[in-house]
Parts: C-alpha cells; sequence; structure tokens
C-alpha cells in the first residue's frame, strides 16, 4: 500500500452512498431493442436535465412489500427489494405499472390513471388485487456514483420488458418527455451534443446495444442472476477536459493511485516535454518514441526524492532532450541508472544519462541491470557495469535515518520477454515497475530464442507470490498507463478478492493460457500447417495486420506445447 506521506493527493472520505434502483424498460422496436428514457427536471439536485432510466431511492416499505409480488428462486431479498423499488418509481414517475392481475393481465394506461401515484404505493396495489412482476425485473448492472461527487448513489440498473397495452405518461414534476429510443441511436444523439445522457447511461446503453433483442438481454442477466458488471468510476483529466474511466479502462488503476479520493486533478494525456509525478517519490517521463510496438512511448521512471537522491529506472533509447529532461526530473542527483532489460527502448540511453552526472562533477551512478544472453538480437546487446542478483535491495536512504522514509527497490529477475529481464519493487509503497514483462493495453511480445513462454509464465507466478506477499496494489509498466484493480472496499463488496496487482496479473496468465489453447487447437486442425497457417486460425480475433508480430508469440507458445508432450509437427 501506498504510503501517505508520498501520496499528491491524499485520500478522502467520499460521501455516503444512498441506496437506490433505476430500471431500463425494453421493448423490440423494427429496427431493434429500443430503451424508454425521459428527461429528468433541470432543478434537479442530480443530473438536471439529463436523460435517464425512470428510478430513484429506495424505501423502507419496499422491502417491506417481498409477499406482493412473484420471485424467482435465485433472486435474493435484495434483489427483490430492488426490483420493488424500480417498479414503484416506474409508477409514480411514468405510469407503468408492473403489475398483473388475478388472471395475469396488466392494467391498461386508462385503468392506471385512475390510481394515485402519490399514494402508498404497495397499499394501493393491493387494494387493487394486483400482483407485484418482482419476477420480471432483473439485474443488468450495478453503479456506485463516482467518488469525486457530493451526493452518491448505490444503483442497480434494472431491466424488464414494457407491458403490453400500456404508455408513459411522465410527472411532469421529476420527468419529462418519455421517449423510445435505440441505444446506438441515444448514444449518436449524445454525441452530437442533441440528448444529454450521464457517465453510467451511456455505458450502460452501449453494452445494452450488443443485444439482438429483449429477450437475448433478460436471458443473459439471468444466467447467475447478478450484475454483468460492477463499476464506481474515477476521473481525470484529458487535455484538460473531464474524462471518466471504468476498470477495465487503461487509466483506472493510475487514477485510483494517484488520487485516491477522487480528485479530478490528474492530467492523463501523453506528453514527452514534462516529467508526470505520480507519487511524491515516484515521477514518469515518457520518451518521445510512439509507435506500434512502444505505444505511447517508453516510461521512464524517476524514484526517490531530494533527500535521498533518485533511482532511475529505464533510461530509454538514446535521445539528448528525453535525456537532459530525465537528468532534470531528478534534479542532477541520480544514485543509479537500472536497466529492466536489454532492448534498444530502454537501455541505450543510460551511457548518456551517466555521463551527464559526470560533466556536472555529481557522481558516477553506476549503470545496473543483467548482462544480455546470446540468445538476444544484435540491437538488444547491453553489458551493465554491474549485474544485479535476483532478491537484491537498492536503498535510497533518507537524511535523517529515518528507515521509514527511505525508498528499496528489490530486484526480481523475471525473464520471458527477454532472457535478462528484471522487475522492481518498491517495498515501502509497494509498486512493481514491471519493465515490458507487465503492459497496460497490450500483452507483450514473446520471441523466442531470447523470448521463452514458460518462462515468462512461470515469472507472472514468481510475482504474483511476490505481490501478495508485500501487498501490492498498483503496476507501472514500460508501455501504458499505471495498472491496478479494483479491491473490495465497502464501494464494491462484489470486487474480486485478490484485487491489485494480483487481479492484473491473474488476467493476463489467463489471457495467455487462453491463447496457447487455441494455437493447440489450430495446430490439432491443420497438422501439416505452417506457422502462417496456424496463426490464421489462432489469431482470428486479432487484425490481419498484426499477425506478422503475432506470428513471434505463438512461435513461443508452439515450442511451449511441445516442450509439455503436445502437438509435434
Amino acid at each position: 500500500m501506498v504510503r501517505p506521506t508520498q501520496l499528491l493527493h491524499p485520500a478522502r472520505t467520499p460521501a455516503a452512498v444512498r441506496p437506490a434502483a433505476t430500471v431500463l424498460l425494453l421493448r423490440d422496436g423494427a429496427d431493434g431493442v429500443e430503451v424508454l428514457m425521459t428527461r429528468r427536471s433541470m432543478t434537479a439536485s442530480f443530473a438536471p436535465g439529463a436523460y435517464v432510466f425512470p428510478g430513484g431511492g429506495i424505501d423502507a416499505a419496499d422491502a417491506q412489500a417481498h409477499g406482493q409480488s412473484t420471485r424467482r428462486a435465485t433472486q435474493s431479498d435484495l434483489h427483490l427489494t430492488q426490483a420493488i423499488a424500480a417498479i414503484r418509481e416506474s409508477f409514480e414517475e411514468l405510469g407503468i405499472l408492473l403489475a398483473r392481475r388475478a388472471d395475469g393481465s396488466h392494467l391498461g394506461t386508462a385503468d392506471i390513471a385512475r390510481l394515485d401515484r402519490k399514494a402508498p404505493f404497495a397499499e394501493q396495489c393491493a387494494s387493487q388485487d394486483l400482483t407485484l412482476s418482482g419476477a420480471e425485473v432483473f439485474v443488468l448492472a450495478h453503479w456506485i456514483t463516482d467518488r469525486d461527487l457530493p451526493r452518491r448513489f448505490d444503483v442497480p440498473f434494472l431491466v424488464a420488458r414494457m407491458p403490453e397495452g400500456q404508455e408513459p405518461v411522465a410527472d411532469e414534476s421529476e420527468q419529462f418527455e418519455p421517449v423510445w429510443v435505440r441505444p446506438a441511436d441515444a448514444l449518436a444523439r449524445h454525441a452530437a451534443g442533441q440528448f444529454f445522457i450521464i457517465f453510467p447511461t451511456i455505458r450502460t446503453l452501449e453494452r445494452l446495444q450488443a443485444y439482438p433483442s429483449v429477450q437475448a438481454v433478460l436471458e443473459a442477466c439471468a444466467v447467475n442472476d447478478e450484475p454483468l458488471f460492477t463499476s464506481c468510476p474515477r476521473a481525470g483529466l484529458m487535455n484538460g477536459h473531464e474524462s471518466r474511466h471504468m476498470e477495465h479502462e487503461q487509466p483506472f488503476g493510475e487514477l485510483a493511485m494517484v488520487c485516491p479520493g477522487g480528485q479530478i486533478v490528474h492530467e492523463l494525456a501523453w506528453q514527452t516535454e514534462r516529467p508526470v509525478p505520480l507519487l511524491k517519490n515516484v515521477q514518469r517521463l515518457t520518451a518521445p518514441n510512439p509507435g506500434f510496438m512502444t505505444g505511447p512511448g517508453t516510461n521512464s521512471y524517476v524514484v526517490g526524492d531530494p533527500s535521498t537522491g533518485h533511482t532511475v529506472i529505464d533510461p530509454g533509447p538514446d535521445d539528448a532532450g528525453h535525456i537532459e529532461r530525465l537528468w532534470r526530473a531528478a534534479g542532477g542527483d541520480i544514485r543509479a541508472i537500472v536497466c529492466t532489460h536489454s532492448h534498444p527502448d530502454h537501455s541505450p540511453g543510460a551511457v548518456r544519462l551517466q555521463a551527464l552526472c559526470v560533466a556536472a562533477d555529481l557522481g558516477k551512478p553506476p549503470i545496473l541491470g543483467l548482462p544480455s544472453a546470446p540468445t538476444s538480437r544484435e540491437n538488444s546487446r547491453f553489458t551493465p557495469e554491474r549485474s544485479l542478483a535476483d532478491g537484491e535491495r537498492l536503498v535510497l536512504v533518507g537524511a535523517d535515518g529515518d528507515r521509514l522514509s527511505n525508498h528499496t527497490l528489490q530486484v526480481v529477475h523475471t525473464p520471458g520477454h527477454a532472457a535478462n529481464h528484471l522487475c522492481l519493487l518498491l517495498e515501502e509503497d509497494g509498486l512493481l515497475f514491471s519493465g515490458d514483462h507487465i503492459l497496460n493495453g497490450s500483452t507483450t511480445v514473446i520471441d523466442p530464442p531470447d523470448g521463452h513462454m514458460g518462462d515468462y509464465l512461470d515469472s507472472l507466478d514468481k510475482l504474483d507470490r511476490l505481490c501478495a506477499q508485500h501487498g501490492v496494489d498498483f503496476i507501472l509498466p514500460a508501455h501504458g498507463y499505471v495498472l491496478g484493480d479494483l479491491a473490495q472496499t465497502p464501494d464494491n463488496p462484489s470486487a474480486p478478492e485478490h484485487g491489485g496487482a494480483r487481479a492484473a496479473i491473474a488476467h493476463l496468465k489467463a489471457h495467455r493460457l487462453a491463447r496457447e489453447a487455441k494455437v493447440a487447437r489450430a495446430m490439432q486442425a491443420r497438422p501439416e500447417g505452417t506457422v502462417d497457417d496456424w496463426v490464421k486460425l489462432a489469431y482470428d480475433d486479432v487484425p490481419e495486420r498484426l499477425w506478422p508480430v503475432a506470428k513471434r508469440s505463438m512461435q513461443a507458445h508452439v515450442e511451449r506445447i511441445q516442450s509439455l508432450g503436445g502437438f509435434n509437427a
């Protein structure tokens, strides 16, 4: 866990969440699924003027009405209470009543108009001999309002089929202008500035548009009778404008580390001219080498502070401007230069950076790492001034001698992407600098003979054990944003048991093994085939333009399958 003393934007207690429920009323239109949306009052305290789904807060009476509702065997008490709240809110706001008479029929619009939307709901339904249709309401998603907002809600997004013979009639108090709209059309109108919707609505509509029919939506939700996804988003800035992100999106982990309290202050747009402060003791400077293999560029990291001096991780390519900016980011006080491996976008800048320190009469920081193996490519030759040992610790000592102010980097040998690859663990803050072993936004290439798939997977297991031991929450890769997965919190009790770095590692390993299974099936389907034949089957979900690179990792999978006694061509 990051030391509170190192946070740029300290953690803070967000506003308490209030239980609520909303429902997507669906129907099958001529061109696909349509959803009922209405415009909120311009004076509403939350999302004024936005187009939303009907819903609102959960009342104590909703939990007391279970006996008046149908219920699925797999429907929990909580989900039934939420369904009843959504049924009530749909009636109060839009005059839609998800309830049936004794003969199974719904009330029509004229019948509903004779009811009092402001009277106690359950009692009124009982007087009309109506049974609430709780069993026909399913949970699609679970949203927790972003931490930065003053009013926050814990709200399921439920789905139900619109009753036949009913038409929405807005209450003209909370809701206005009910409209049926296809999800894709709502999103397009929002993008054109004609249909204001907020972030959770946008993301829910994006998921909904993938379903061909209402029945397909309901069947998907019924599989486990649990939300298809849960999210408590985080927000940052993209070129100065607010930008919100869910847990699976690339910037989420970085926002969680830099602004744990939800402050919207961290700029996410990539730039190379200035170091980006991530913590008080960690800066990232991205080299100006964006490309197909490097993404936004190679991340160099400066670890330490003015009292301890600094360690530079991955100085990057030999780019004079980048190296000088690195030197200035450390105030010239660099105690060591560490290269995670020998590839040309990671290690060549080390000599120039060391020379800058010497020229300024600020000492000669050693260039550390592991020498390239004989299997490395010609452009990846690297010999450090001193080889690092697995488990070795590089310590930047605080000036006051207080161990709590130290910055200790533990060396972890992680062959796989390259034979001489290593990662570094910042022990005091539980941060893993992963080099190219773990990336954000892509999977690293395993290119034999210097790359080895078996070693790579073993190294993932090694990192998982280390992260469990040190409670690592965040991974700082050589390409892309900080990685971090949401652990269980009061905001999100349904998150994975193992969050943080371990969840990211588990996801990556599962992806690699799933790909390997596809490779094995391709080899079995075309036993006389070549790598060119197999890549078409094993990477059929990858654009063809990426196949030349994919073949390199595929060859590593083939070698591992054969080493385990699998298919032999």
